[in-house]
């Protein structure tokens, strides 16, 4: 099992009714905010990744938004150049992995090329590669890319950026979004190739795609497994059958928002505030117009959101939910370690789970808190989880930190996914 930390950088200090006001996306004000509170959230989140790579999780994932109250990281190439150098210097043999560099808004695909691979040169060869398509806000509001062109255009940047790592010599591109005389990107990844996962929603085109590539696939459970595993899980391993591809746990990410006390009712009160200031005041308080844009989903993802529309209406609850409704739906698990292992055992093992992203740091969540919380999963839940897929080849894992050889599925994309 391979377990690695995972936490977003929010703003933690809005007022008790901000989400009534205020989204957490695109046009927060940023009169709100206090600036030394920006700061420390920047210092805290580097020491409790750091904290965590000691404390012996397998790799430090990192995501990306932009114009974003709820997660203030806008490039994570610069936290994960500032990881890969700190935990090579005190000999930390920690995967680095941007779960995302949003392909699908990137109007400069070979500058997300050269940051990876200059991230793979600093860590030592530890770079696991995410690429999701992207947010529907961030890439069209944000970014001003139309929603009908975002699949699209991460589809041909991830050709590209694929291409620029391991073509040895320089090539011409002639795409649709970007146009290059010479592409011959300084530098190259140590790898051959860094592993390569792709984050996706459910769309079983997505699937389908990640399975024809041997990628990697992550999924995000903020809503809670009990409502979406079932559907999720189950869909990727459907469609791995009917095309007759070989399923192995290690192809499938999961994130999930973990916390660990001596006790349940202890993990309840020191918790429950920072779980409610996540879900009400980040993800909540996006307006579901700057999520689902119209163009931005393609019609087999629309089918499958028509006919079983459950996250959405478990997203439209976020706003008012409490610890409870968190922690009963599986949004976050939380509770003693006993409670916490219990669950996320079934949870890993029922729906084949071979990486899990445990984010341990959430909402309002203080320092010291995060670390107790990193220090009480490393040493009493961690341990219990250690044994489950031993036997099966890590083909999305860096080979430097005992990931198998991959085969060679780097052909360009021929269709949309």
């Amino acid at each position: 099992m391979k377990i690695n930390y995972f936490q977003l950088i929010p703003y933690r200090r809005f007022a008790s009714d901000f989400e009534a006001h205020h989204g957490a996306a695109v046009d927060t004000p940023y009169a709100l905010v206090d600036p030394q509170e920006v700061r420390s959230a920047y210092r805290d989140a580097l020491g409790q990744y750091m904290h965590a790579a000691r404390r012996g999780f397998d790799g430090l994932a990192v995501t990306e938004h932009s114009q974003s109250a709820y997660d203030m990281l806008p490039n994570p190439s610069l936290i994960c150049s500032a990881l890969a150098h700190a935990t090579d210097t005190e000999g930390l043999a920690t995967a680095i992995h941007p779960l995302g560099r949003s392909l699908g808004k990137a109007r400069e695909p070979l500058r997300v090329a050269e940051e990876m691979a200059m991230i793979d040169c600093i860590s030592g060869g530890r770079l696991v590669a995410g690429f999701p398509v992207g947010l529907a806000y961030d890439a069209s509001m944000n970014n001003g890319v139309p929603p009908a062109e975002v699949r699209a255009r991460f589809d041909e940047n991830l050709e590209l950026v694929l291409r620029a790592w391991t073509d040895p010599e320089p090539f011409a591109f002639n795409g649709r979004f970007s146009q290059h005389g010479c592409v011959n990107i300084w530098p190259r990844p140590l790898q051959s190739q860094p592993p390569v996962w792709i984050t996706g929603i459910g769309n079983p085109n997505t699937m389908k795609f990640v399975l024809s590539r041997g990628f990697g696939f992550n999924y995000f459970s903020w809503f809670g497994t009990k409502a979406t595993g079932p559907r999720i899980f189950n869909r990727f391993y459907d469609i791995a059958a009917e095309m007759g591809v070989e399923t192995n746990p290690y192809q499938m990410g999961f994130m999930q928002m973990i916390a660990v006390a001596e006790t349940d009712a202890e993990a309840e009160r020191l918790y429950a505030p920072h779980a409610e200031y996540f879900a009400r005041k980040a993800l909540g308080a996006i307006p579901m117009n700057q999520l689902a844009l119209p163009g931005g989903i393609d019609i087999r993802g629309l089918e499958f959101i028509f006919r079983d529309p459950k996250d959405f209406g478990a997203y439209a609850q976020m706003k008012t939910a409490t610890y409870r409704d968190l922690v009963d739906s599986g949004a976050l698990i939380a509770g003693s370690p006993e409670t916490v292992a219990q669950q996320l055992r079934e949870t890993l093992s029922e729906f084949r789970i071979g990486n899990l992203h445990a984010m341990l740091h959430f909402g309002s969540m203080p320092r010291d808190l995060a670390e107790a919380n990193i220090d009480l999963f490393a040493d009493r839940v961690m341990p219990k989880l250690r044994d489950l897929w031993e036997g099966h080849d890590h083909h999305w894992w860096p080979e430097a930190l005992g990931g198998a050889a991959r085969p060679e599925t780097n052909t360009p994309m021929k269709e949309a996914v």
